[in-house]
């Protein structure tokens, strides 16, 4: 997908295991002396509580919607291309679930643009997200 300012947007909801490289890789353009990317990883804690397991679920519509924050971001006139893609299903401790790339001319820029990306996909993505404990109790967070 082209954005109305020219740049590449690629945004995926999928439950195959993300590849950072092959976000990085979507990104490149000769133009860009910046690529700046995130990963979001599954973690063994939250809140002082042992996590041993998760589960994304994904409303149907997360897709337009990851594809949608992506535009925005791309058509930021300093941003030459963007990556997004978050998983769903199930996920262990140390899997990625989120990975972001941007890339721009320069370093703040790149910075930026991919800061504004992961935030805009926390909030608007509508995603949940069940946390299993290890005392076996499990809740539900970050429905937008």
């Amino acid at each position: 997908m082209v954005s109305p300012a020219g740049t590449i947007v690629h945004g995926t909801v999928t439950e195959q295991p993300l590849d950072l490289a092959a976000h990085e890789a979507a990104v490149a353009d000769q133009r860009a002396g910046a690529v700046v990317s995130f990963q979001g990883v599954v973690r063994d804690h939250d809140h002082g509580r042992a996590v041993i397991s998760l589960q994304y679920e994904g409303h149907p519509s997360a897709g337009t919607v990851l594809r949608e924050v992506a535009a925005e971001v791309a058509a930021d006139p300093d941003v030459y291309a963007v990556a997004v893609s978050h998983r769903i299903g199930p996920l262990e401790i140390g899997d990625v679930a989120l990975v972001a790339a941007v890339s721009t001319a320069h370093r703040a820029a790149a910075f930026a643009a991919c800061a504004r990306l992961v935030d805009e996909v926390k909030a608007r993505l509508p995603i949940w997200k069940r946390q299993v404990f290890a005392d076996g109790t499990e809740e539900w967070v970050n429905c937008p």
